[in-house]
C-alpha cells in the first residue's frame, strides 16, 4: 500500500483492497522507483539496527534499505505481485535472509512482535483500510526502547488525477491524538509537516508536503 494518493469517484463503488492493488501493481512492471523513502533514510539513519516490522511495504524499496543497513525485517504487503518484486530484489542484493515476506491484508492481519521498529508509510488507499485500527496494532507491537514511524501524505500531488474526497489525510497531531498512547510510556521525537521534492508522472516537479510522526517507547527501566 505504499505511496497510494489515489481516491475513489463519486458514485463508484470502491474496490476491494486485495483486487486494487493486485491490479495497480500489475499495471506496469514497476509501481515506484525501488528507493527508500527519504523519510525512513532521515528518521532511522542514528538508529540501533535491529528488528523492524514494514506495513504496507509495496514493492520493497524500505524494506531493502533497512535490511542493507542491519536490520532484520517483516515486510507486509496485500499484493503478491509486489512483495514477488521486493523479494526478487532482495534475493539480486544478496538479502534474502534478512526480509521475511508476508502477503496479508493489514486490516486483519495480527503482528507477532515486538520490533524495534514500526514502519508505515502512506496508508491511504482508494480500497476500505481500517488505518487507525492498522496503526493502534502497530503501537502494540513496538518493543520498550523501540519507535514507530508513520508518514503520510498531507496533501495530494498537483498532477494526481484522483479526486480528494475518500481518503483523509490527518495531520500528525491528529495522527497522534487517533493513537491514544499512553505519554508517560512514549516521546516525541518528531511531529511536523515535511516538504520534499518529487517529479510527477510527465516529468512536473512539485514540493510536498508529508505529515511525519516518529515515537520512542519508553524503555524498561
Amino acid at each position: 500500500m505504499t505511496n497510494s494518493s489515489g481516491h475513489g469517484h463519486d458514485g463508484e463503488s470502491a474496490p476491494d483492497a486485495a483486487t486494487f492493488w493486485e491490479n495497480r501493481y500489475r499495471e506496469s512492471d514497476r509501481a515506484w522507483s525501488g528507493r527508500a523513502n527519504a523519510t525512513l533514510e532521515r528518521e532511522a539513519a542514528d538508529l540501533i539496527p535491529g528488528t523492524a516490522l514494514d506495513l504496507g511495504s509495496g514493492e520493497g524499496g524500505d524494506a531493502l534499505w533497512l535490511a542493507q543497513n542491519g536490520w532484520s525485517v517483516t515486510a507486509v504487503d496485500i499484493s503478491p505481485t509486489a512483495l514477488a518484486r521486493g523479494e526478487a530484489a532482495a534475493a539480486n542484493a544478496g538479502l534474502t535472509g534478512r526480509i521475511r515476506w508476508i502477503t496479508a491484508d493489514l486490516a486483519t492481519w495480527q503482528p507477532d512482535g515486538p520490533f524495534d521498529l514500526v514502519t508505515a508509510h502512506f496508508l491511504q488507499s482508494p480500497a476500505p483500510l481500517p488505518r487507525e485500527v492498522i496503526l493502534h496494532r502497530a503501537a502494540a507491537t513496538v518493543a520498550p526502547g523501540g519507535v514507530l514511524l508513520v508518514v503520510g501524505h498531507a496533501q495530494f500531488p498537483p498532477w494526481s488525477k484522483r479526486k480528494p474526497d475518500g481518503v483523509p489525510l490527518p495531520t500528525a497531531d491528529e495522527v497522534l491524538t487517533s493513537l491514544e498512547l499512553d505519554s508517560e510510556h512514549w516521546t516525541i521525537v518528531t511531529k511536523a509537516a515535511v516538504g520534499r521534492e518529487a517529479t510527477g508522472p510527465d516529468g512536473q516537479v512539485a514540493t510536498l508536503v508529508d505529515s511525519v510522526l516518529t515515537l520512542r517507547r519508553t524503555p524498561v527501566a
